[in-house]
């Protein structure tokens, strides 16, 4: 797996950023019972790990992640944020190394998007589930953007993130397959609710942390290889994030949309 965004300390502000602003949105109604044991598979940096922790505080969460440097971020994360309910472990999704059933519940946020064989992961991870557990499911869907101003420059800048993360083996609009991908990994009982991220001016909040600190910074990030790909030119590009930073004016607006699905074992 190519992490598409790369591993650097900007990022991992941008990550934390994210989490913190989408908290509400995402986890209003992610909390699982004290004693249940939770898989967090692909924790990264742990930004949904103190989300997890601070909801489910006497849950037992293991999160693994392939990155040893991300392990390492969540770890000090965590630590610094007081919650004793988490152990990480470094692990490949497709060959964890822990028994069959080991597990109540399984989350997975922001990491299907990133794997060439979405499908298999969760098959792999299914097998780590008890008889009736859940997994939880969640994933953006970058052909869910629009905004006002429109923007042609900033509509393809965005087109260039999507080519990348294919290029990489993932798929930035995998939002929208969540319902077949657990159904075709044999999951029950799926329940996928959207979850659209509005903003305007009246929420200073959301135009901080996500338009501006989540969303534009993830796009403006990949500016160099994009333009080394061939994909734009460097003006075009610059355009196109202008354009993104100007739907937080006064008159501008910014819409994506996020999806959160729930299975059954």
């Amino acid at each position: 797996m190519k992490y598409v965004h790369g591993y650097n300390q900007k990022e991992n502000i941008r990550l934390q950023d994210q989490a913190s602003t989408l908290a509400e949105l995402l986890h209003f109604d992610t909390f699982y019972p004290a004693g249940s044991k939770v898989l967090e598979a692909g924790c990264g940096v742990g930004a949904q790990t103190i989300t997890l922790a601070h909801n489910s505080p006497h849950a037992k969460i293991t999160s693994v992640d392939i990155s040893n440097s991300s392990l390492a971020e969540a770890r000090k994360n965590i630590e610094e944020a007081g919650y004793a309910n988490v152990s990480f472990q470094q692990g490949d999704i497709f060959n964890l190394h822990f028994k069959p059933e080991s597990f109540d519940h399984i989350f997975v946020c922001f990491v299907l998007e990133h794997l060439a064989r979405p499908g298999e992961a969760l098959y792999c991870l299914k097998n780590l589930l008890k008889s009736g557990g859940t997994i939880t499911v969640i994933e953006g869907d970058h052909g869910s953007t629009y905004f006002h101003p429109d923007s042609a420059a900033a509509h393809r800048a965005i087109l260039c993130q999507v080519e990348l993360q294919k290029r990489a083996g993932g798929n930035a609009n995998i939002g929208r397959e969540l319902y077949p991908l657990l159904n075709g990994a044999g999951f029950k009982s799926i329940r996928v609710s959207p979850r659209i991220v509005y903003i305007d001016y009246s929420k200073p909040l959301l135009v901080e942390g996500f338009t501006k600190n989540t969303f534009t910074a993830m796009i403006k990030g990949v500016r160099q290889p994009s333009v080394e790909a061939g994909l734009i030119d460097e003006k075009a590009f610059d355009d196109g994030i202008k354009d993104l930073y100007r739907t937080t004016d006064a008159d501008g607006v910014f819409c994506y949309t996020f999806f959160k699905a729930i299975g059954e074992k």
